[in-house]
């Protein structure tokens, strides 16, 4: 067997569902970038050595997918907090992480 702890399995998660358990975590349903990189490295080991490539990813999907919408800057003045826009928020309390493209 695979040394789980120093190869662990890539996540069978989109990264808008990453992001999404990341918000869904904090009691404020809101987040910074530095606290979504955290939730999913803490709670995701595999992306803990990757590098920074799914960083880019991260903040890709947050700025891409109207689900995810900008709620304030951060009390120090670095970035945004983000939250899951309202209408997308039941899907994603119950599991349905699917792309949302809402239109404009």
């Amino acid at each position: 067997a695979a040394d789980e702890s120093r190869f662990p399995e890539k996540p069978p998660l989109s990264y808008i569902a990453l992001i999404a358990k990341a918000i869904l975590s904090s009691p404020t349903n809101k987040l910074n970038l530095a606290a979504i990189y955290k939730y999913i490295e803490d709670n995701f080991p595999f992306y803990r050595n990757k590098g920074r490539g799914w960083r880019n990813s991260v903040r890709h999907n947050l700025s891409l997918n109207d689900c995810f919408i900008k709620v304030g800057r951060c009390e120090d003045g670095k970035g945004n907090y983000w939250s899951i826009h309202p209408s997308n928020l039941n899907d994603f309390v119950h599991g349905d992480f699917r792309q949302h493209r809402r239109s404009r």
